[in-house]
């Protein structure tokens, strides 16, 4: 995609982007000039996205990250620093999700999802805020989903994350916002991705989705990358310790309306 938002001198770090959302907005931010770092556990992972980034003209270095690791976080800020010399945008897009009752979920599966979608996503921004303390210009993008603000059975560990991320953003807004860094939610609701795509191949599922989205349709990754690409611009300057919901109205609890508008 091309955008008016010109990112050109950035660069950029996107944590679990070797697929999904988070190869969608690495790709985005791409596209919109910066220079960009793609994570995931396993640098085979990234070649394809690697080889799409470079094939585009894009100037991309591919990291090994185990957000659950703080050796693995020091490590990879290290390395992003050392060959680009800065970052100016983390974008925590990293997650996990246990599906089991709250009855059987284990302790080593709360550990596993806390760990992914809330501590490592506060150790990767201590991690690489330096950079953009010194530079007095920042922006930390941390996905979510609906379940920043609802909750839904069988997932207590992640809803329990979300909340916590969004609360999290909110103090780290606070504290950095002086500094010219800025901290928000981009909270995505139903997206087109591999991850779904045994739900979205479902056409009767489709429809009850979308029967439940006032847009009337799920939404596509290059849509969540455009949004990213707006917070991590000088044009979202003043949007900080924010919830930045994106999911054509599905939180709202509205339905998509069916009443044809009279004209007058």
């Amino acid at each position: 995609m091309s955008y008016s938002i010109d990112l050109s001198g950035k660069v950029a770090v996107v944590t679990g982007s070797s697929r999904g959302l988070g190869r969608a907005i690495a790709r985005s931010l791409a596209d919109a000039g910066t220079k960009t770092v793609i994570t995931s556990r396993t640098l085979k992972s990234l070649e394809p996205v690697q080889k799409e980034f470079e094939d585009s003209g894009h100037d991309v270095l591919s990291v090994e990250l185990d957000v659950r690791s703080h050796e693995s976080i020091q490590a990879m800020a290290k390395k992003a620093l050392g060959h680009f010399g800065q970052v100016d945008i983390l974008v925590n897009n990293a997650g996990m999700n246990v599906r089991k009752p709250a009855t059987e979920l284990a302790w080593e599966d709360w550990d596993a999802v806390l760990e992914t979608n809330l501590k490592g996503a506060f150790f990767c921004s201590q991690a690489l805020v330096p950079s953009m303390i010194e530079r007095h210009w920042g922006r930390i993008i941390n996905i979510g989903s609906a379940t920043n603000i609802l909750a839904y059975p069988n997932i207590t560990a992640y809803c329990a994350s979300r909340g916590g991320m969004l609360q999290m953003t909110k103090s780290l807004g606070a504290e950095w916002g002086h500094l010219g860094i800025t901290v928000n939610v981009l909270a995505p609701g139903w997206f087109r991705t591999e991850q779904t795509r045994v739900l979205w191949e479902n056409e009767e599922w489709m429809k009850s989705i979308a029967d439940r989205i006032p847009n009337g349709r799920i939404g596509e990754p290059e849509e969540v990358g455009a949004s990213a690409v707006f917070l991590a611009s000088e044009d979202a300057a003043y949007v900080n310790g924010s919830l930045f919901m994106i999911d054509g109205a599905f939180t709202t609890g509205g339905q998509r309306s069916t009443v044809p508008m009279k004209k007058e």
